[in-house]
């Protein structure tokens, strides 16, 4: 009801006083909002409420899928990916994965100048007896160059609420790493903080079990699959 009034509000013709409380009033109703939705997922994702839509997928494919969703967001940085397409795929839901690494980026955006380096860089993590049996793990990392993470609160940023001392100026509720941090619990994964370089910047590492992938189907030289 506020957003749908703040809209309306924001939609008629007022003075320059009123048209920026109307402005004010839609930006709060939407950071509202927001902090609902993500409080009722965080809720559901603890209780285990929210089934998991696991599927085998191809880590460069759900990369991609979120630096598409970010375009926008990003076209004032310069992307660096190191995704190879060879990588193993994992069974994972790629909704709630695309929704981890789209917070990321985002943050990675907004805390870094325009023109300055995101990187993102997927690895498989075991020696080829482990990755061949399934038993070794993908990393995804986004990296940045900008001022760091607060010192010895790599973990409290995952915290309901938590916010560093450098982003207190920035719109945001300080849910977005928490709800990462349960996706990726909720995947039997996990996530962590830390600096870049010694110099600064951040990364963020998330990590994924990845299991005995099924066989692709053989196929014969015109197409069709093999019996």
């Amino acid at each position: 009801a506020l957003q749908g009034l703040a809209e309306t509000l924001a939609r008629r013709e007022l003075d320059a006083g009123a048209a920026e409380t109307a402005r004010a009033i839609e930006q709060q109703s939407l950071r509202i909002n927001a902090m609902v939705h993500n409080l009722l997922d965080m809720a559901r994702l603890q209780s285990g409420a929210l089934k998991l839509n696991r599927q085998w997928q191809p880590v460069d494919e759900v990369v991609g899928s979120s630096l598409q969703l970010m375009g926008t967001t990003l076209a004032r940085h310069r992307v660096v990916l190191d995704v190879p397409a060879t990588l193993p795929m994992v069974e994972l839901d790629a909704v709630l994965i695309e929704r981890v690494l789209v917070n990321l980026l985002e943050n990675a955006a907004k805390y870094t100048p325009p023109g300055s380096e995101i990187r993102v860089i997927a690895r498989a993590i075991g020696d080829a007896r482990a990755l061949q049996a399934g038993e070794g793990e993908m990393r995804l990392s986004v990296e940045d160059n900008g001022p760091g993470l607060p010192p010895g609160r790599e973990e409290a940023l995952f915290e309901k609420f938590a916010r560093g001392h450098a982003e207190s100026h920035l719109p945001g509720v300080g849910l977005g790493l928490a709800i990462c941090r349960a996706i990726m619990q909720a995947h039997g994964g996990s996530i962590r903080a830390e600096r870049a370089t010694p110099q600064g910047g951040a990364r963020f590492s998330l990590s994924l079990r990845l299991g005995q992938s099924p066989a692709l189907p053989a196929f014969e030289e015109d197409g069709e699959p093999l019996p």
